[in-house]
């Protein structure tokens, strides 16, 4: 029954009362520690929790009851690990290193929520290997994993697991991606085919303010589009929660490779225009960039946004040289311009991309119609490379042209050499 009050937001669970919890189970380190991350994060944080006593930062966060109740929020973020284990043992935490089927490292850290924080990026980023890159007159670090996708993302296992079940966040590094794991499903109302655009939804409003309120973490409660960002910026793929259920959030960071061509652009155009690339801007580059071409209604699945919302990006890209349309209408296909493609020192791969022109695809479905007889719709837009409504116009127009023959109606519709036997 709580858990369902949580999720819904009749109850924020760092509110609750812990029966038999006293001030006295607070650790006063872990008071320093918030001040000292709100004084060192500038801007990003509320500096004035570095000027706060240890009772005035409780109140601040609006961690302190009328009753004097020591707060399951209050013991979770400043709480001794002894207090924790006995009166929260829903909490754990667990950074592991899995190399095939052997462990390297399984580190359970039952800690308060800010210490938990600090320790698992301290082994994040001893084993985050960073390679610094030169691409004419910018200095790129390019990272296994970005470093501000990782905070964002273990920063949401914390603030957004269900701490009402028994389980552990994990943090599981492999030799080929990284998985943070949480308690839980995804907070009411978000889902996976809107992950990015839903509006923000914590199940602990509290829990997710002190974590923006000291600096380590954005505080748009936009994160998990930040998440996106950072791992497509540097030319790796988009993190990827098809895992999730309603049981568990798990976020995949890929690892691998990064595509040092878009890196090297990406960074370029930042530069000059100086402002970061959109999300969305970002998505539609590496779509492009990996299918070679997608349907409006493909990419606007990919933003987890509508047709006109993409159609509308789209035209904007293609404003600035970034993208080409070809076709028209539901045909309508999308890829990467010849500027790109030269920035990637790719430009065949535009010619490719580009297809055949006209003539040159006449003259392949001729040559199909005298080797197999006949040619329908679909044949043709493998063949040539296109939508299928660009196809239909194709072989309509060699029709009236006298070229070819229509035979058979609608989808049954084929193509032939004029006079052939029906």
């Amino acid at each position: 029954m709580l858990a369902h009050e949580v999720d819904r937001g009749a109850v924020d669970w760092a509110t609750l009362g812990v029966g038999g919890a006293s001030w006295e189970d607070l650790d006063p380190l872990e008071f320093e520690r918030a001040r000292r991350l709100a004084g060192a994060s500038g801007a990003a944080a509320d500096r004035i929790l570095a000027t706060l006593s240890d009772r005035e930062i409780a109140n601040a966060l609006g961690l302190a009851r009328n009753d004097a109740a020591v707060t399951a929020g209050a013991l979770l973020l400043f709480g001794k690990v002894d207090a924790i284990r006995d009166y929260l043992p829903t909490h754990d935490a667990a950074f592991q290193v899995l190399r095939g089927l052997e462990v390297q490292v399984n580190d359970f850290m039952p800690y308060p929520l800010f210490r938990l924080a600090e320790e698992m990026f301290a082994r994040f980023k001893a084993r985050n290997q960073e390679n610094e890159l030169q691409f004419g007159l910018f200095r790129v670090s390019v990272a296994t994993y970005s470093e501000a996708a990782f905070r964002e993302a273990l920063a949401n296992a914390l603030i957004h697991r269900d701490y009402t079940r028994r389980g552990a966040v994990h943090v599981q590094w492999t030799e080929d991606q990284l998985e943070i794991s949480s308690p839980g499903g995804f907070p009411l109302g978000v889902r996976l085919d809107n992950l990015l655009v839903a509006p923000p939804h914590p199940r602990s409003p509290l829990l997710a303010d002190a974590f923006k309120r000291v600096g380590l973490v954005e505080r748009t409660g936009r994160g998990i589009n930040r998440i996106f960002a950072e791992q497509l910026r540097l030319g790796r793929s988009a993190p990827d929660y098809g895992r999730s259920s309603d049981d568990q959030v798990v976020a995949v960071l890929p690892g691998g490779p990064a595509n040092l061509s878009i890196t090297r652009w990406v960074t370029e155009q930042e530069s000059q225009q100086g402002a970061p690339l959109s999300l969305p801007e970002l998505q539609v580059l590496s779509e492009l960039e990996r299918e070679r071409r997608a349907s409006t209604a493909t990419l606007a699945h990919v933003l987890q946004r509508t047709d006109t919302e993409t159609r509308t990006l789209l035209a904007r890209m293609v404003e600035r040289g970034w993208v080409e349309a070809r076709g028209g209408g539901k045909g309508r296909s999308w890829h990467l311009s010849a500027a790109v493609y030269r920035a990637f020192e790719s430009p065949a791969s535009y010619v490719r991309i580009r297809g055949f022109e006209p003539l040159q695809q006449e003259q392949m479905v001729l040559q199909y119609v005298d080797a197999h007889g006949r040619i329908s719709r679909s044949q043709a837009a493998d063949l040539c490379s296109l939508g299928s409504e660009q196809a239909s116009r194709l072989l309509r127009r060699m029709a009236r042209e006298g070229k070819l023959e229509a035979q058979g109606e609608r989808r049954g519709t084929t193509y032939v050499k004029p006079g052939r036997p029906k």
